[in-house]
């Protein structure tokens, strides 16, 4: 009798501590996830990013300049050594054309990288709007969370992690905290690449270099596309009219890891760079290869 009391015990003891954790999660994470996915220009302009590049003394436009003289240089060597050799280099007002136009975009990179990210924010907003005008309902985390716990709701002292409602209240909220590091990491990449665009730029001069750039524009470009992606992955989940059924809970465990996988699924279509967790270091290696 004793042994069934102290079982019990701890199962309850266990059953509130993890209650208070998902309850925490439920409260807090959601309104961050919605600020860190849709990206915006606004978003950018609370961080010192522009300052690295308007640093007069050792911003990254400065170091960027610096490798024009760089490219300059190795343009000469490889024009003088090509007399020799007969290899078959771009001629020298091409190169000219195209370290100057690409001198002109690189000292504007900033400008551009955050009109892109615009133009991105603009189309995510007007299909959450189209969704939102369609299904009647706000598309994002916060809506996707409250309809979540009014399915598995975790209220009261019914919640039982060893159940099976519990334990796909368990792999929801687990995929929610999974989301939010995914989701930080492409916040920081974001934010990296955007630092690399006046190498990016410039190294379209050189033909034997522009590999980097194309590497750089897809990696960049799936990033902040995958916030579109997600967008639509919210309207297709909050159009479903949920119950408190077994089906409609799996529903929702399959709505969290597709938005969990939605950079493979992003990275399958167009390419890039991967920011789950486990394959980000094999990714960056990746991305660092030649053509």
């Amino acid at each position: 009798m004793e042994q069934e009391n102290l079982s019990t015990l701890i199962a309850n003891t266990i059953n509130e501590l993890i209650q208070n954790l998902f309850s925490s999660i439920d409260n807090n994470i959601y309104s961050y996830i919605d600020n860190i996915v849709f990206l915006s220009p606004d978003t950018l302009s609370n961080t010192n990013l522009e300052d690295f590049f308007k640093s007069s003394s050792s911003g990254i436009l400065v170091i960027a300049n610096t490798l024009i003289l760089a490219y300059l240089i190795y343009y000469c060597i490889k024009l003088y050594l090509s007399y020799y050799s007969g290899e078959r280099i771009q001629r020298p007002y091409q190169f000219i054309f195209k370290i100057i136009l690409s001198a002109i975009i690189m000292n504007s990179s900033y400008f551009i990288c955050e009109q892109f990210i615009n133009i991105l924010s603009l189309g995510t907003t007007a299909i959450q709007d189209i969704g939102q005008d369609i299904i009647s309902k706000e598309i994002s985390f916060k809506t996707l969370v409250g309809e979540l716990n009014s399915v598995l709701s975790i209220e009261g002292t019914s919640f039982d992690v060893f159940s099976l409602t519990g334990i796909i209240k368990s792999f929801c909220s687990i995929g929610l905290v999974s989301l939010m590091l995914s989701y930080s990491l492409r916040f920081i990449m974001v934010k990296v690449f955007i630092l690399l665009s006046p190498f990016a730029f410039l190294s379209i001069s050189v033909n034997s270099t522009s590999w980097f750039f194309r590497s750089w524009f897809k990696s960049f470009f799936a990033l902040i596309f995958m916030q579109f992606f997600i967008a639509i992955i919210l309207i297709v989940t909050l159009s479903i009219n949920f119950s408190e059924d077994i089906i409609s809970k799996f529903l929702y465990i399959g709505a969290i890891y597709a938005l969990t996988k939605s950079n493979i699924y992003i990275r399958d279509l167009i390419g890039g760079i991967s920011t789950g967790l486990n394959t980000n270091l094999s990714a960056i290696k990746s991305f660092i290869k030649t053509r």
